[in-house]
């Protein structure tokens, strides 16, 4: 019996392992606005779904990194959901607090900018599968905002 057990969940699993999922990128990282408080910064990511139907985004989940160190965490609850059969343009905002920035003046120094490495998991609702999160990861560099930004 539980040979037989052992057997449907191997089928099971390889069955669900070849359906398709939606697949994610994130494509920019850019300077959104200053407060008095932070900068904050507007990751843009690509979604697209495979199926016919909409899928709806459980919440979008962020950690921004700055030489090994952990800079901003944040969640974005109910996001809303995907087109069915295309791709869905999502916009997460990254707030920065201006006193970690001042922790990064080695960095910040050198060019201006902040080296970044931006980790995104993306949590869907899936019929028959569930919850399923994509993990999304993207390094580069965030120029810091100037006063032509401040101002414009």
């Amino acid at each position: 019996m539980a040979d037989l057990i052992d057997k449907a969940k191997n089928f099971i699993a390889d069955k669900v392992a070849d359906i398709p999922k939606p697949e994610a990128s994130v494509t920019d990282v850019d300077f959104k606005r200053l407060s008095c408080d932070s900068v904050e910064y507007l990751a843009n990511v690509s979604v697209s779904n495979p199926y016919s139907c909409a899928i709806p985004i459980c919440e979008i989940s962020y950690t921004l990194k700055s030489d090994g160190r952990v800079i901003a965490t944040g969640t974005v609850p109910d996001p809303g959901s995907l087109k069915a059969s295309d791709s869905t343009m999502l916009e997460v905002a990254v707030k920065v607090p201006h006193t970690v920035l001042i922790s990064l003046v080695r960095d910040i120094g050198r060019d201006w900018d902040i080296d970044y490495e931006l980790q995104i998991g993306l949590t869907i609702d899936l019929p028959v599968i569930g919850s399923f999160t994509i993990p999304l990861s993207s390094k580069g560099e965030m120029k810091l905002p100037t006063f032509s930004d401040m101002f414009a």
